[in-house]
């Protein structure tokens, strides 16, 4: 009888699909806290039921920031370790497949791709019960337990890849991993015509929901704290911007917090009609102080969080293809590999018109 613990042996020659390269490649990462650049690391060999995927466009994000201060969650629990390549929000090129050029009918040699953040074990009991994003056994790529694509090559799932159609581009598919959050967000809660929604926050998260909202519902409120993101939130379609504080009580059938900010997420009680839905997508750094669980009650208003969107990627891509969703006026800067401290320092620090910085790989021919 085999053993079900015997280590599965790399393929061979024979077993692969296109090339795949050995030694070591260049890689951008967080070094220590405060500090990034870029390191040489080993390219990952080939397994069985994995693709190999040359990035070509790589977007960062509050959560890298919160990597790079030594603040988000994965640092602090020892999951992530320095130094730290990132890069959860990306598109790349496949390179090659292990496995015979038939083994997998849904990819081939390069097609451009994005990748799943969460992957799932398969095994445990959320998985076996369709929840996914709720595994025992996670990782997410570029955050713990696998490395990021901001890299010359990340090694990934077969499953865990979703095609890019024809006409999207390399910006627009950087975005769907932020968009798949907000796919679920919107699923979660149920957002319908004629409703009156409000997102918190204008920034990567809060410009997708705004475009989404105001598609779905047909009008959409804001609430941002800088001209340029309340300015991009009106060009996106949202119909009255608001300062923190500014928006009325009980205004609005579903709320959109996407800005991670604790008074924020208050603020959304506060504004949410009786019966209101309120789907908290932005991750607070701080506790939340005592909220009056009576009006939770009494007013009946929902609050759900949201983990994630990891069945939406085709959706959300889809959504970009038909227009429904834009790329346009989400990109602040591209960077080069090598000048990955001037993206970080841009994204911290810098006056931007529009939320995202990217960084652009060139694949080895």
């Amino acid at each position: 009888m085999a053993d079900h613990h015997e280590k599965v042996l790399p393929p061979t020659d024979d077993l692969l699909c296109g090339r795949w390269p050995n030694g070591s490649m260049k890689a951008a990462a967080v070094m220590d806290v405060n500090k990034v650049g870029q390191v040489e690391v080993e390219i990952p060999g080939p397994e069985l039921g994995y693709v190999l995927v040359a990035p070509t466009t790589v977007g960062i994000c509050g959560t890298d920031l919160e990597l790079l201060h030594g603040t988000a969650s994965y640092v602090r629990d020892g999951r992530a370790t320095m130094p730290h390549v990132f890069g959860h929000e990306w598109v790349g090129r496949v390179v090659a497949i292990a496995g015979n050029c038939q083994y997998s009918r849904q990819l081939e040699i390069g097609d451009r791709v994005v990748g799943q953040t969460m992957l799932s074990c398969g095994g445990c009991r959320a998985c076996q019960r369709g929840h996914r994003n709720e595994c025992s056994q996670l990782k997410e790529v570029g955050l713990y337990g696998q490395q990021g694509a901001a890299a010359e090559f990340i090694r990934l799932p077969a499953q865990s890849l979703t095609k890019v159609p024809p006409g999207v581009d390399d910006f627009a598919a950087a975005l769907a991993e932020p968009a798949v959050t907000v796919l679920a967000a919107l699923d979660k809660v149920g957002v319908f015509p004629g409703e009156r929604v409000l997102v918190f926050g204008t920034g990567t998260m809060g410009l997708l929901a705004v475009q989404m909202a105001r598609r779905v519902a047909g009008t959409v409120d804001v609430v941002g704290i800088d001209d340029a993101g309340i300015g991009a939130a009106l060009r996106m379609g949202a119909e009255h911007a608001f300062l923190p504080g500014e928006a009325r009580d009980g205004d609005y059938d579903v709320v959109i917090e996407a800005s991670g900010a604790v008074p924020a997420l208050l603020e959304a009680l506060r504004v949410a009609d009786v019966g209101g839905r309120i789907a908290a997508v932005g991750v607070p750094n701080d506790p939340l102080p005592a909220v009056d669980a009576s009006e939770l009650v009494l007013r009946g208003v929902t609050m759900t969080g949201v983990r994630h969107g990891l069945d939406y990627y085709e959706r959300a891509l889809r959504l970009f293809a038909e227009g429904v969703l834009s790329a346009k006026g989400m990109i602040a800067d591209v960077f080069e590999l090598a000048d990955v401290d001037q993206a970080f320092e841009l994204l911290e620090r810098g006056r931007r018109a529009a939320p995202k910085v990217a960084l652009s790989l060139t694949p080895r021919p």
